[in-house]
């Protein structure tokens, strides 16, 4: 069973898709959001091409486990999500996983240009990869 994992940003959306075995995350691909409602086009062919079962979406909380405005617009997009592809759909904690993206990124010496174009994937790989270990520990 494939899982996606999602980092839903303003203007780009990273795509993450595990294994078969549920075991590893890989970065997919990022989506730039457009146009209203094309990155909900765009993540049904990548469910479909993947044949994805269910999806994990990053769900920013505040550093004191509070929901903000930007926690608030990923729950109505997961929302949006589960009524439009009727699969499960998931909200995970994902403080601090786009810092650890940078952090990393940074420790490999990737230059500015090239990490604004892959942070965004590598924050849904460890968004998603958070959620497997979690379901793995069970």
């Amino acid at each position: 069973m494939k899982i996606m994992g999602l980092d839903y940003g303003d203007r780009r959306i990273g795509v993450a898709v595990s294994d078969s075995l549920g075991w590893t995350a890989q970065g997919l691909e990022t989506i730039e959001r457009r146009r209203e409602g094309s990155e909900f086009e765009r993540i049904a062919e990548l469910v479909k091409l993947h044949e994805v079962e269910e999806i994990v979406v990053g769900l920013p909380k505040n550093m004191n486990g509070t929901i903000g405005p930007r926690g608030e617009i990923c729950m109505a997009f997961a929302e949006e999500l589960r009524s439009r592809l009727d699969l499960p759909v998931h909200l995970w904690d994902e403080r601090l996983t786009t810092v650890s993206a940078q952090r990393t990124l940074l420790e490999a010496d990737v230059s500015r240009k090239k990490r604004k174009g892959v942070v965004d994937k590598m924050a849904a790989s460890l968004i998603l990869q958070n959620y497997l270990d979690s379901k793995s520990i069970k």
